[in-house]
């Protein structure tokens, strides 16, 4: 099969024939077992999204941004989700994953997560879906939870950090105005899911009910304190400064929230996890608008 030029990093956009193929590469997952790695290559682990993109009626692809540390050229991609080209008010949530680049499987649970959405569209009614499923791209080739420099990114937002990561990230948050973000991560320290969050008021209300969805596939935390905060039926309310967030001060407030899952837990289930709970907050918060409008 040919791949885009773009696929080499040049261009921002992709378009390009159905290989014969189709079904059998989209089928590619990188489902880890025993014994095999999560690539560490950027085009090999977002190859399967490349394609569906390629194909697709709902989706579309491009960069936010390059930048060089040393030698090495690393860009930051971006998925955009719309069920139909009908012109009208849309949700818009900014769903985030890979800010620590050794926490691959919230990487690839948005990438399992967008081919659902892909495959039925009618999850994402109503939503403008902007998807960053690999924000810390130094650090996933080096395996690291900091980037290249160093640095834990996702301690320096909206602290004038002057790092490429930071700066392409909260230039897009501020420009897409986002009615909620999400962001996707894995702790060593825990034996359960739990979540972060803050921001609109409703937010634990589409955390519960996501949480609930996501132990389908793997066990909530309920421990009274976790990763050193208070905890409710693994919910808390407070968090770390500096983490990928809205700018402060925002108003309407967005929803803000953080999953987190068990990193020792099996990769195909935090995957799982991770896409119940992302199908649930879809669903709920439709439904909580839906509500709000009849009323």
């Amino acid at each position: 099969m040919q791949l885009p030029s773009w696929f080499e990093f040049d261009l921002p956009h992709i378009g390009f024939e159905r290989p014969r193929n189709f079904e059998w590469l989209t089928a590619l997952a990188w489902i880890p077992c025993p014994g095999f790695p999560v690539p560490r290559s950027i085009k090999e682990i977002l190859l399967p999204l490349f394609i569906q993109v390629g194909a697709s009626d709902t989706l579309r692809a491009d960069s936010l941004g390059f930048w060089r540390a040393g030698e090495d050229r690393f860009w930051l991609p971006r998925f955009v989700f719309q069920r139909t080209q009908t012109v009208k008010s849309r949700i818009k949530v900014g769903i985030f994953a890979g800010i620590h680049g050794d926490e691959p499987s919230g990487i690839l649970g948005l990438i399992d997560f967008v081919r659902e959405l892909d495959a039925d569209p009618e999850t994402g009614k109503e939503f403008q879906l902007w998807i960053y499923p690999l924000c810390n791209p130094s650090g996933f080739i080096d395996n690291t939870r900091h980037c290249r420099c160093g640095l834990d990114l996702n301690r320096r937002f909206w602290r004038d950090c002057q790092e490429p990561e930071i700066r392409l990230l909260e230039a897009e948050i501020r420009l897409q105005a986002f009615n909620g973000i999400i962001s996707l991560h894995s702790d060593d320290t825990s034996d359960g899911m739990y979540g972060f969050v803050r921001g609109h008021t409703l937010t634990k209300h589409l955390m519960e009910p996501a949480l609930a969805a996501a132990e389908a596939a793997l066990p909530r935390n309920k421990r009274d304190l976790i990763d050193g905060f208070h905890a409710v039926e693994g919910i808390i309310h407070a968090g770390y400064g500096g983490i990928l967030s809205s700018p402060p001060g925002v108003w309407p407030e967005p929803f803000q929230m953080v999953i987190e899952t068990p990193q020792h837990a099996p990769t195909d289930l935090q995957r799982q996890a991770f896409v119940l709970a992302l199908k649930s907050i879809l669903r709920k918060y439709r439904e909580f608008i839906s509500y709000a409008a009849d009323i």
